[in-house]
């Protein structure tokens, strides 16, 4: 089913975001500025936290101040974060004392003072990762997930008391309930009038294959959600989406649902904005174990869509070829002498192919979130300082690569 928009202009609006946790608040401000530059979106789609976020603008409370609802979402999960001490100095990290010494406060040798002052910066923001870390990890975020060990009505429950057969330690259905304060859960079915179409995408634990949650072919609800961010190597727990099927987070699969927007809506071509949270390229080598790990995280979790975007350009070129073989038959028909049935063939064909296929990739605006300090928990930080300044520099980078395109 093509979006209501596109049959007007000929062309999609798609924002497709990254999950990564915290990383979250970067398309929370990319979208801030997509509003503030006046773009209409025909679809949004994401997975795990991007997920998330494309209920939340799919589905908004506020048509007319989305962008600011995201917003107050973000802030109300920082609300959620609970300040700790210095997880270094406590004793429930004594055994990871010289590791993270040697991860984050490693001395700098032969420096100049300019570098002595950005190694200390770097070592402050990736020590205040790690308190926000130790924070999450402890208590959770009371708006957003709660750890097994906190809540009380769990001490009776069997399964509690024997951990060794635990599948998950947080339960992030708290989720839900902050969620029912921005979400509009009407508007997400084929039924409503809402012109934004959601995707979301997650992973059936079972069989490995891929499950996509389309609000234009089914009624999107709660358990979807918690189905597309429902990230086992956070430790939260999979989610029953039907009798049978259980589902967890579609960034096992691809961070970038790009592919699931194709075939979706395989025929109106479209612009892209593309929110990358872990970015492709980086500057320089990792220097220690922890940015190790930071980079190969990166790595797994970035856009793997080029090809994708190519065989759209190419599949394009075929049809087009098609066509004008299509138009050449249609004009010497006579002249062919085609049984009927042979052209009954070539125009079921036509129609069945120029219908399921054809859409191209006009514009792709890549947003990727910029790592000066990379570090490995930057995913878990929901302190109101890095949600706030994460969501500026999603709104700032985004307005910037509009603006430059626009100015090409």
């Amino acid at each position: 089913m093509a979006s209501p928009n596109s049959e007007t202009k000929g062309i999609e609006n798609v924002l497709i975001l990254q999950g990564g946790g915290s990383l979250g608040a970067f398309g929370c401000g990319v979208y801030k500025a997509i509003e503030k530059q006046g773009f209409n979106l025909d679809i949004v789609a994401g997975t795990s936290i991007g997920g998330i976020n494309a209920a939340i603008i799919a589905g908004t409370k506020d048509k007319d101040n989305t962008a600011r609802k995201l917003e107050e979402f973000w802030i109300e999960l920082s609300e959620g974060f609970v300040p700790t001490g210095d997880p270094i100095n406590s004793s429930l990290f004594n055994p990871l004392n010289i590791f993270f010494q040697n991860q984050i406060y490693s001395s700098p040798i032969n420096h100049t003072f300019p570098d002595l002052a950005k190694t200390a910066k770097e070592q402050q923001v990736k020590l205040n990762q790690i308190k926000s870390f130790y924070s999450s990890v402890i208590y959770g975020n009371s708006k957003f997930f709660k750890p097994r060990w906190l809540q009380p009505q769990n001490y009776l429950d069997f399964e509690y008391l024997t951990p060794s057969e635990w599948t998950y330690l947080y339960d992030h259905s708290p989720l839900i309930k902050t969620l029912e304060k921005y979400i509009d859960f009407e508007k997400l079915n084929p039924n409503s009038q809402n012109n934004t179409r959601l995707i979301l995408t997650a992973v059936n634990v079972l069989n490995s294959q891929a499950l996509t949650f389309d609000s234009y072919s089914q009624q999107i609800k709660p358990k979807h959600i918690l189905a597309t961010s429902a990230y086992p190597l956070y430790n939260f727990p999979w989610v029953e989406v039907e009798k049978g099927v259980y589902a967890w987070d579609g960034g096992l699969l691809s961070n970038t649902p790009m592919r699931e927007v194709l075939d979706a809506s395989p025929v109106t071509d479209k612009k892209i904005f593309l929110v990358e949270n872990y970015p492709k390229t980086v500057a320089k080598l990792p220097t220690n174990l922890g940015e190790v790990y930071h980079r190969a995280r990166d790595i797994i979790f970035s856009d793997k869509t080029e090809h994708n975007i190519k065989m759209a350009a190419i599949i394009t070129r075929y049809l087009d070829f098609i066509e004008e073989l299509y138009q050449i038959i249609e004009k010497n028909k006579d002249k062919l002498d085609l049984n009927k049935n042979v052209e009954k063939k070539i125009n079921r064909k036509y129609k069945k192919y120029r219908k399921d296929h054809g859409a191209e990739i006009k514009e792709i605006y890549y947003i990727s979130r910029d790592e000066e300090f990379p570090h490995i928990f930057e995913n878990a930080d929901f302190s109101p300082q890095t949600i706030l300044s994460s969501i500026k520099e999603g709104e700032d980078k985004a307005t910037k690569v509009i603006r430059g395109r626009s100015h090409r």
